[in-house]
């Protein structure tokens, strides 16, 4: 199985996947179970993943595996469509504890700010299973993301102080400028395990890319059960690895 993050690994934050990287995917589907797990909603990975594949035959969505929010839920193509398989939710009372923890701590660094409304950007988001800090507009152009905490020490400083006010809860970097903020354990590490065991597969059968791999990471948890992970800096390395991996199978046009 080849397993993927989205933002930055398949493609740009938040934007729909390359045609390029689309394409790729459909010829791996062919060889592989692909499993795209990431800290997006599933709303988000039918617009920037499953939205763009060319889908000649949708039999081969049967080997997609898709596990949103870091894998605390899987949805899996079906006789019905995408189906929901299971989802672990936080309870109201955890969502709004969370909401004010993270609150305090930006407003007290002054990272808090102003949604913009226009576009539908949210400083915090509820996507059921965690709960996802954006320190600057959703919108915004990937330039401004990126300048805007490039070494993390922005939020490696406003996670310390919130597990100081919080500490029951989880919380790992995400893309540029996000927090994601999930109970004990829901990480990506939960989800891998649950698809394993769905899929009959061991560490060994598994092959992972990502762009947050170091500790603090959302995807260090893979990296942390054993299973080989290739680091990338942006969706264009994966797609030279990729093209490595279906020109060994002898599969590039």
């Amino acid at each position: 199985m080849l397993a993927f993050d989205i933002d930055h690994t398949l493609g740009l934050s938040k934007l729909p996947i390359p045609k390029e990287v689309a394409n790729l995917l459909m010829e791996l589907l062919q060889e592989f179970e692909i499993c795209v797990i990431s800290g997006r909603s599933f709303e988000q990975f039918l617009v920037q993943v499953i939205g763009r594949l060319p889908i000649p035959d949708a039999e081969l969505l049967r080997h997609l595996h898709c596990l949103p929010a870091q894998g605390t839920q899987y949805y899996r193509f079906t006789d019905d469509g995408w189906t929901k398989v299971y989802g672990f939710y936080l309870r109201d009372e955890e969502v709004s504890r969370i909401f004010a923890v993270v609150e305090q701590a930006a407003r007290e660094m002054g990272y808090w700010r102003e949604e913009n409304s226009e576009n539908g950007d949210r400083i915090l988001e509820n996507r059921q299973s965690q709960v996802t800090f954006a320190a600057v507009d959703t919108g915004a152009a990937l330039e401004v993301k990126r300048a805007w905490d490039p070494d993390c020490q922005k939020r490696e400083q406003m996670i310390v102080r919130m597990k100081e006010l919080a500490p029951e809860f989880e919380y790992k970097l995400g893309g540029n400028t996000s927090i994601d903020i999930t109970l004990p354990g829901m990480d990506k590490s939960f989800g891998m395990k649950r698809l394993m065991e769905e899929l009959d597969l061991t560490k060994e059968d598994i092959l992972y890319f990502g762009d947050m791999t170091q500790p603090g990471g959302n995807d260090y948890p893979i990296v942390q059960m054993g299973i080989d992970t290739i680091t990338v800096g942006e969706y264009y390395d994966t797609v030279f690895a990729l093209k490595a991996i279906l020109g060994i199978l002898g599969m590039l046009p």
